[in-house]
């Protein structure tokens, strides 16, 4: 859980199908931004 004013941590996730990866926090725009991680079914 991150507190008021923490950094977002360094991820390097990769996307369903052939669609690469995604790098956070470098890929959210600037202000407010939610991130939901949906881990569907196992």
């Amino acid at each position: 859980m991150l507190d008021i004013g923490d950094p977002f941590p360094g991820l390097t996730l990769d996307l369903a199908g052939d669609a690469g990866t995604l790098s956070l926090p470098d890929a959210l725009g600037a202000g407010y931004n939610v991130v939901l991680f949906y881990r569907g079914h196992w």
